[in-house]
């Protein structure tokens, strides 16, 4: 919405006879309604930006982990200052009181349904109480009635089954999803409109994002930390919480599947190897030669362990190099292709365009830190240019 153009009138400057008789009248207020000070003024100081409002709607039968999830990931993201990027509150379909979780106790949440109307972004955690949501793919009207409170063109976040609410509103017809893997299948039958994908850890559809099962939400929600503020602060919230930034694959790996016979051999060695040496050329073979494995059984081994290949494990590492150095230090554009293992400004372009949908120049303009810290550059041990405060 854009602002009403506003005009300021401009006072024509008084005769003397009447400036005299304002500036009298001016004093005798002052000596009227001054308030007595007992030290130095001080100019108002100019407050902070509002911070971006994440509500979570908190369902009966919650699982209290996952409700736990955003006040943790987003609560603990801070700007340069120290200052909360995120304001996290919770609510409930009812009027403040009490709701059920899956555990012995009960959690009293102090904010209605009406609260939905004041976020930013609305989180759906899982629930094991959905009724008719989970049976029959349809609201309930205490349900429907709190969610049309949500304002159009808020951000909708899932975290497990809780992706079966925002279905069931209609919010996924059409768009790629995903669920925890256990219930996939059943998702996709009850919501023939959503383009289910039960292998990954979470779906980012823009303004609609839908995690996996569980510890999915983690991820999910330290994604939406990187892509709204960049990878030093959700690295920072990650290192806080004592989980990885990000983790390789998707929930494919946990799925139970017939146990092969057991093996000794892994690829941790070969993936340690490759990022101390991302700025340089890495090729399949020399992979599989850290593990003394044919190219094709470390090939196999590989996907069994993180869940997707070699090559795009390599791309991505890449990507997140570039990220970081775009971020923390003053290197050229051509300088982070070369240490992040890209070759040329042109392919580190195209990869980070394809991924971020954003070029290199975009990225840096939007995510650079403020500072004067000194970021090295990995695999060589030197620091880069230190990033000037702007």
């Amino acid at each position: 919405m854009t602002a009403e153009p506003t005009t300021e009138a401009v006072a024509k400057p008084p005769t003397d006879a009447a400036a005299d008789s304002e500036a009298e009248a001016a004093e005798a207020d002052a000596e009227r309604t001054a308030e007595p000070t007992t030290g130095p003024t001080t100019e108002p100081t100019a407050h902070p930006p509002a911070r971006h409002r994440v509500v979570v709607l908190a369902l009966d039968g919650l699982l209290p982990f996952e409700l736990g999830i955003p006040q943790r990931i987003f609560g603990k993201a801070r700007d340069v200052a120290g200052r909360p990027l995120y304001d996290i509150v919770t609510c409930s379909v009812r009027p403040p009181g009490p709701v059920e979780t899956d555990a012995d106790f009960e959690i009293l949440v102090p904010n209605g349904p009406e609260t939905l109307a004041t976020a930013d972004t609305v989180v759906v955690p899982a629930s094991y109480e959905l009724g008719p949501v989970y049976e029959d793919g349809v609201l309930t009207p205490q349900l429907a009635a709190a969610l049309a409170h949500i304002r159009p063109g808020t951000r909708l976040v899932s975290i497990c089954t809780g992706g079966y609410v925002l279905a069931a509103a209609g919010f996924l017809d059409g768009r790629p999803a995903t669920t925890h893997w256990y219930h996939a299948e059943h998702f996709q039958r009850l919501f023939p409109k959503v383009r289910v994908d039960a292998d990954v850890l979470f779906v980012d559809d823009g303004d609609v994002l839908t995690s996996a099962g569980v510890a999915a939400g983690i991820d999910l929600c330290l994604h939406l930390v990187r892509r709204d503020h960049g990878t030093g602060v959700a690295n920072d919230v990650a290192r806080r919480t004592v989980v990885p930034p990000h983790r390789d694959g998707g929930q494919a790996q946990y799925i139970q599947r017939p146990l092969p016979e057991p093996q000794s051999a892994t690829t941790t060695a070969a993936r340690a190897w490759a990022l101390g040496r991302l700025h340089k050329p890495i090729q399949l073979r020399d992979m599989a030669e850290q593990e003394s494995m044919s190219v094709r059984t470390f090939t196999r081994r590989f996907r069994e362990e993180v869940g997707i290949s070699p090559g795009q494990w390599l791309t991505r590492q890449r990507v997140e190099r570039a990220r970081h150095l775009l971020e923390s230090t003053d290197l050229s554009v051509d300088q982070v292709a070369h240490y992040a293992g890209f070759g040329t400004a042109q392919s580190m372009r195209q990869h980070l365009q394809g991924v971020l949908g954003v070029t290199p120049t975009a990225y840096r303009r939007t995510f650079k830190a403020e500072g004067t810290g000194r970021a090295e550059v990995a695999g060589h041990g030197r620091p880069a240019r230190p990033v000037s405060r702007r």
